[in-house]
């Protein structure tokens, strides 16, 4: 009897990850047996692998040695498994495993069992990348790394490999993926043996982009070669209204400041910045301010040929600043043969300020607040000393008032003061330029201190005008945090995160979302960032409490409770006004260290002090809801609302 036809195969993208133990098959099969089982406990912690299966959206595939992951969602699912997965496996260094990543074609098949099973060029793919790794490494194919590089939390760990031939004669080409807790940063050994096969990525052409409608370009830090350390804020600052220059420029796509500053102080590959950012031009110099004489250097490289396509010196007089950023700015538009709008080139010549003894203060306050720690009321002060003497010079410098409204909001969260929180600054700013960002952001912070409905419409205007605000993003995940909405807090503060690399905050925040929302490898890993950027803070600056206030809740989650208790011991005996690090201290003693009377005895003196604000906070923050029914703690809310006037029952 023939058979009958074959229904036609339904090909589905899907996103798979690949993984493998290397080294398996030559171990014992008892070890072999302890190993799979290893993994697969380990696989099954990572929270994105227990979404996707819960969501019914998962299929796995066991492979003897390891297994193949298949997502539906998106690309970045099988890459947040990977590494989840990558930094548990960190503690498991008798556990070597490789992993691949690729978004591909799959179709449904029986298997021998009469299940069903998946198989197709995504896999095969995906299993390829994996298989050109070392233990550690998480390999990305380059239509993944493409799909990645969009977004500003990933683009920063793609690492441009090229090509390579694997199997059957087939190429490949291939990105390594790591971080500073995840992957593994050495080239693969299989990669580095291939070198007559491998070629590195190509930078598209002039030619095809103009095709294409944008010309994309990375402004690195300008060097200081001032010979004085303390004008980094000026060389840091002409780099900074470069990239907001030529962002303004539609035929331009400019890679954030934020990304561009991972790369300040280190040595610089063109062509290696040009593949990882997916750029087709750099534009690097330098900045050397005397006096008032200023020495400009600028080159701007087009990345397919490491040629340089313009380069300048200038050497003018300070105040001619305005108009050489113009030149500048204007030089590389010429240079690329872009088209200039009327429009665009009105903004580019717009500045904040004509004066420039306003503008220099404004740098040196943006780079303190740039450089600094929300709960630093020093450094908050002195910015607002800074852009108060910039606006006493130009009252009508909007960005000076904006950020005259950051610092005073920032001195204002967290201890009860005779102001209004720096809104009347805000809505000065605002007036001046009601485009800017960060002042709607600053203003829907305080208006939501009130209780006032427009902080929403505030926060969707920051939003709209600038998504890629490290501030915005903050202020966005702050007030969705105190509505209680925590899935949409921690999509904002992971993206704060990725934007400013020594933001602790954030990850503080993230440990407390993560764990109210029973997510515990989330919450690990949250708690690790956070102690890594803390760390770097207090070799910079022993002394910071609000570092420590973070850094002991961080510790205290990942199973360091005595030293915890250490940090927090010394920071109470060297800041002890500082009133933030003694809220944290508690959030982490209620929650992580289960210790209520400590955490009790430490809200005291911060409750006596508080704004209304942080006593809002207080109400709503997860991390002190072992507290809200104790007496004690009802009691120092009571007498806190008396203090501020306010309403005694808990919203």
């Amino acid at each position: 009897m023939p058979e009958p036809p074959k229904a036609n195969l339904r090909l589905e993208i899907a996103h798979v990850l690949f993984v493998d133990i290397l080294g398996y098959s030559s171990r014992p099969t008892d070890e072999q047996q302890g190993l799979v089982e290893q993994l697969n406990q380990v696989v099954r912690s990572s929270d994105e692998f227990s979404r996707a299966a819960a969501a019914g959206r998962l299929k796995k595939i066991p492979t003897g040695d390891g297994m193949a992951l298949i997502f539906y969602n998106s690309p970045e699912q099988p890459v947040e498994c990977a590494v989840e997965i990558s930094r548990v496996l960190r503690h498991h260094p008798d556990l070597p495993v490789r992993m691949g990543v690729h978004s591909g074609p799959v179709s449904a098949v029986t298997d021998v069992n009469d299940r069903v099973n998946a198989a197709g060029v995504g896999i095969n793919v995906a299993q390829r990348l994996m298989d050109c790794g070392d233990a550690g490494h998480i390999l990305l194919s380059k239509r993944v790394a493409e799909d990645l590089q969009h977004n500003g939390r990933w683009r920063p760990h793609l690492h441009d490999l090229g090509e390579v031939e694997v199997k059957h004669g087939d190429r490949v080409h291939v990105f390594n993926f790591y971080t500073g807790d995840a992957g593994n940063s050495d080239p693969p050994k299989k990669l580095i043996e291939a070198k007559p096969h491998h070629r590195p990525t190509a930078v598209p052409s002039p030619e095809k982009v103009a095709q294409g409608g944008r010309f994309s370009i990375c402004v690195l830090p300008f060097a200081n070669m001032s010979g004085d350390t303390e004008q980094e804020y000026f060389s840091d600052g002409i780099s900074e209204d470069i990239i907001t220059d030529l962002s303004k420029v539609s035929a331009l796509h400019v890679v954030s400041r934020n990304t561009a500053f991972t790369f300040k102080g280190k040595p610089v590959d063109v062509r290696q910045v040009a593949g990882q950012l997916n750029v087709t031009h750099v534009l690097e110099g330098s900045v050397r301010k005397a006096a008032r004489r200023v020495r400009i250097t600028a080159q701007l490289i087009d990345a397919a040929n490491d040629k340089h396509l313009w380069a300048e010196r200038y050497d003018r007089d300070l105040n001619d600043i305005f108009a050489l950023q113009d030149e500048i700015s204007r030089a590389i538009v010429d240079a690329l043969k872009v088209k200039l709008l009327p429009e665009e080139k009105k903004a580019i010549e717009k500045h904040g300020t004509d004066n420039v003894d306003a503008y220099n203060l404004y740098l040196m306050a943006r780079q303190a607040y740039a450089t600094g720690y929300e709960g630093d009321n020093r450094r908050n002060q002195v910015i607002v000393r800074l852009c108060r003497r910039a606006t006493e010079i130009d009252p009508n410098y909007a960005d000076a008032w904006a950020l005259t409204a950051l610092a005073e909001m920032l001195l204002g969260s967290t201890i009860a003061q005779d102001t209004e929180g720096g809104l009347s600054a805000a809505e000065h700013a605002l007036s001046l330029n009601p485009d800017l960002a960060e002042a709607h952001a600053v203003k829907a912070r305080i208006l939501w201190g009130e209780r006032r409905e427009e902080a929403f419409r505030e926060i969707d205007t920051a939003l709209r005008l600038d998504p890629e605000s490290h501030e915005v993003n903050k202020c966005a995940g702050v007030l969705r945090f105190r509505q209680g909405r925590l899935e949409e807090a921690i999509r904002y503060f992971e993206k704060a995160l990725a934007l400013e690399d020594m933001d602790f905050a954030s990850a503080g925040l993230l440990i407390t979302c993560y764990t109210a929302l029973g997510q515990k490898e989330a919450t690990k890993r949250a708690a690790e960032v956070a102690l890594v950027r803390v760390e770097k803070v207090l070799a910079q600056d022993p002394n910071n409490g609000s570092a420590m206030g973070h850094g002991s809740d961080a510790l205290a989650v990942l199973g360091q409770g005595e030293r915890a208790k250490e940090w927090m011991g010394r920071a109470l005996l060297i800041d002890p006004e500082n009133m933030s690090m003694r809220y944290n201290f508690a959030c982490a003693l209620a929650t992580h260290l289960k210790d209520n009377e400590a955490a009790l005895e430490m809200l005291g003196p911060a409750f006596e002090r508080m704004n209304a604000e942080l006593v809002h906070h207080a109400k709503v923050d997860p991390d002190l809801s072992p507290l809200w029914d104790d007496p004690r703690f009802q009691a120092m809310l009571a007498a806190a609302e008396r203090r501020l006037g306010t309403q005694t029952n808990r919203e």
